[in-house]
């Protein structure tokens, strides 16, 4: 099944003309309605009627997470505030998060590519869905809730957590579908043998799985153990979340609906565009959103993308998984973490150093998160009772700006390794 086929299977020149069309307009949008916009280009020397096609998205300039956080916290937006319809956000490096804000017409079109992604990995209208993404602030959940209601989906929205009771709603529900990240799918069938409960027995037969890197080692995991079929979603809060690309049943690359979302790929270095099926790093313009559309935004993704016309009938260009970042970002349960948010945390306790080193493994298919701290020698103590509250004091204040628990050890001064050069500040152990 495919949502809309007349647009997804669109002849490769055809969508070319409805691209251009869509870029000319957004341009001249933007240029109007959002004085950030409206700065970049005139710095840029571009005229908005100098652009003709889409050829032409590369003399436009780019924009970054920082425009974001520098305008917050509606500054980007090009829609006044009595347009826009719901407010989601996303943690940033430091300081201001990252704030995202739609319209009425972007939530129908985020509906609009979350049905489709939910056709691409295989549902049908009536079939059940049980959402274990988060809801809230982070943008997972309410997606795939809007996405599966417009498909037609009977929606069960468990949020993330209660692992008992999600398998309890798994036996007694039978729904079809499962939607939660990649790691939590792993972790719920560690928990499920631990109950007694068999995975392969359950009534899931889809899993749409994102919000944080994984492998094909890993996908093959969670297909051995709940015997379903684990697919792949792309998205960005900064874009518009999940649904901006999906993996079909073909497993051969994520649809990117290339109608509404344009991609590039670049070098990082260069910032020049990669030959075909080049690595480098991702860059979405929104050609039709309202209430934040971004102009050539880089996600700082590193991906490949084919261009060629998919078995599945879908002509939409299709990027890999992502294959690593251009920054230190990790991603922890779905959650957006950089060390830059623990150092200055760190810097505001009395009593820590700012060398610390954060570790990230995997146990039973779940991330946890470990933060090394060097205390100052005035502060070591032999008091094991008094060093465990400081951890516990130094975790509470991590789990304050990082929306995630973490475990914090105490280490003696200079245990720490020291570098010359750039820091290692990240120990990720898992097998992603």
């Amino acid at each position: 099944m495919i949502f809309n086929e007349k647009i997804e299977c669109l002849d490769p020149q055809d969508l070319k003309k409805i691209q251009s069309q869509r870029l000319c307009h957004i341009v001249d949008y933007v240029y109007q309605k959002s004085p950030v916009f409206k700065k970049k280009f005139d710095e840029a020397k571009i005229a908005p009627g100098s652009v003709k096609s889409i050829e032409d998205i590369v003399r436009l300039p780019f924009t970054v997470k920082d425009d974001l956080r520098e305008n917050y916290p509606f500054g980007i937006f090009s829609s006044s505030m009595k347009d826009i319809r719901e407010i989601h956000i996303s943690s940033g490096t430091t300081g201001n998060p990252t704030v995202v804000g739609y319209s009425k017409e972007d939530l129908d079109l985020w509906a609009d590519v979350i049905a489709r992604s939910l056709c691409c990995a295989g549902a049908l209208p009536g079939d059940i869905i049980q959402i274990a993404y988060g809801y809230g602030l982070f943008t997972g959940g309410l997606g795939l809730h809007y996405g599966s209601l417009l498909l037609g989906l009977t929606v069960i929205p468990c949020s993330s957590g209660q692992t008992k009771r999600q398998l309890k709603i798994m036996q007694d529900f039978k729904p079809r579908i499962l939607a939660c990240t990649p790691s939590y799918a792993l972790y719920m069938a560690e928990t499920a043998r631990e109950l007694g409960l068999d995975p392969k027995k359950s009534h899931w037969q889809i899993g749409i799985l994102g919000a944080e890197p994984w492998s094909e080692a890993m996908r093959q995991n969670i297909e051995e153990r709940w015997d379903i079929q684990a697919i792949d979603i792309y998205g960005l809060s900064e874009i518009i979340g999940p649904g901006v690309a999906c993996e079909c049943h073909c497993k051969k690359g994520l649809h990117i609906f290339s109608d509404v979302f344009y991609p590039e790929v670049i070098d990082p270095v260069t910032l020049k565009p990669v030959g075909p099926s080049g690595r480098g790093e991702l860059v979405i313009t929104s050609l039709t959103k309202v209430g934040m559309p971004l102009i050539r935004y880089r996600t700082r993704d590193i991906v490949t993308i084919d261009c060629e016309k998919c078995v599945c009938g879908r002509t939409s260009a299709r990027i890999s998984k992502v294959l690593g970042r251009t920054d230190d970002m990790i991603v922890v349960r779905g959650i957006n973490v950089f060390p830059s948010q623990i150092e200055e945390v760190l810097l505001n306790i009395e009593g820590t150093q700012p060398h610390y080193q954060i570790v990230v493994e995997r146990e039973k298919g779940l991330d946890q998160l470990e933060v090394l701290v060097e205390l100052k020698e005035s502060f070591f103590s032999d008091e094991v009772k008094k060093l465990q509250n400081f951890e516990h004091h130094v975790a509470k204040e991590i789990e304050s700006v990082l929306g995630i628990g973490v475990k914090v050890r105490l280490v003696e001064p200079k245990t720490i390794e020291r570098s010359e050069g750039k820091s290692k500040r990240i120990i990720d152990k898992r097998s992603l």
